[in-house]
């Protein structure tokens, strides 16, 4: 009788354990839940934390930004604008040129307003917009580029052939392909990180929403999300980089048979400023997302993002630009008829 009395005690003091135990795990499971769903807005860290270097950044970016738009966005008119400019070279040209333009608006407006405001927040639906339009005008860069060295093959090594390869009709279909392409990778990107959910901080350490600073805050293992990056990452670059490098080989095949000094001069001169820009664009995007682990430390991988999105699209222009006389010929002719107009 005593051993039946004992035992009903040992028993329900253990359910009574039990289920003190369950409850408290799922009041915890419920507050831990209710404080994944609390996050609803990120904090930027930006590029300092302190003030006074806030303030003197803020000028030299405003700066940069103003003429990576002039530079972008007047390229843009100017081709459509010269009826002699309206090429598939020179849409190529403009279509990069809008793409640069759209890279910088999507990071560098909120990175002006963090250095003005003590208020470095962003919602989450803000952040997912941002990566998007970054995203996708990156990944439409990478198709733009492979395209314009498709051109530039047509040109040297098919010159005749070059209006049926290369016809305005068939540049704008490209364009269009690029961009949709784009606009896709995104979405695609952006649609699984709204699987995750982030819980351990809202700190972002980055100037703007990146994704590989949103993997390292998540609650659930991004392990799925990263592979499809990488995936995305190795077959648009793969598909890209192999683009240009074929049709360079070609170019440069071509270029070593001009029999002339001077021809081979001005067909590697039509070249040279496509290079410079895929050598820059190229290099950077590789160690960020292919090989992320080359990055090192935190502030390289921001100047490596500091380079692509803000630095690229300012040079870019200039160095499409300033050696090629048919734009700087367009250039002059807009002013004078501004300057007939006044």
């Amino acid at each position: 009788m005593y051993r039946k009395i004992l035992f009903h005690r040992v028993v329900g003091k253990r359910l009574h354990y039990f289920s003190s135990f369950l409850s408290v795990s799922i009041h915890n499971g419920i507050m831990m839940e209710e404080n994944m769903t609390l996050v609803t807005e990120f904090v930027l860290t930006g590029l300092t934390d302190r003030p006074e270097i806030q303030l003197v950044l803020f000028p030299i970016f405003l700066m940069i930004y103003l003429t990576t738009m002039v530079g972008n966005i007047g390229l843009v008119v100017l081709v459509w604008m010269d009826s002699h400019l309206q090429t598939p070279m020179y849409i190529l040209l403009s279509s990069l040129a809008f793409a640069d333009a759209w890279t910088s608006s999507s990071v560098t407006p909120k990175m002006l307003m963090n250095f003005l405001s003590q208020d470095k927040s962003i919602s989450i639906s803000e952040c997912m917009a941002q990566f998007y339009f970054f995203g996708a005008s990156a990944s439409t860069e990478c198709f733009l580029l492979a395209v314009m060295a498709y051109d530039r093959y047509a040109a040297i090594c098919k010159p005749l052939l070059y209006p049926v390869r290369m016809s305005n009709r068939l540049c704008i279909q490209l364009v269009i392909a690029s961009y949709t392409i784009g606009c896709l990778n995104g979405m695609t990107h952006v649609g699984l990180l709204f699987r995750l959910t982030f819980c351990r901080t809202n700190i972002i350490r980055h100037f703007y929403c990146e994704i590989l600073p949103l993997f390292k805050i998540s609650c659930i293992d991004p392990f799925l999300n990263a592979i499809v990056l990488f995936i995305c990452a190795i077959s648009l670059q793969s598909f890209s980089v192999t683009t240009i490098l074929v049709s360079y080989t070609y170019v440069f095949l071509a270029i070593l048979r001009i029999k002339s000094e001077n021809g081979r001069r001005k067909a590697f001169s039509t070249c040279s400023a496509h290079l410079l820009s895929v050598s820059l664009f190229y290099g950077t995007l590789l160690i960020m997302y292919v090989f992320p682990g080359s990055g090192g430390a935190k502030d390289q991988d921001i100047m490596y993002s500091l380079f692509y999105t803000i630095i690229i699209p300012l040079l870019n222009p200039f160095i499409y630009s300033l050696r090629n006389k048919e734009v700087l010929a367009a250039l002059r002719k807009v002013i004078k008829k501004v300057k007939f107009l006044k």
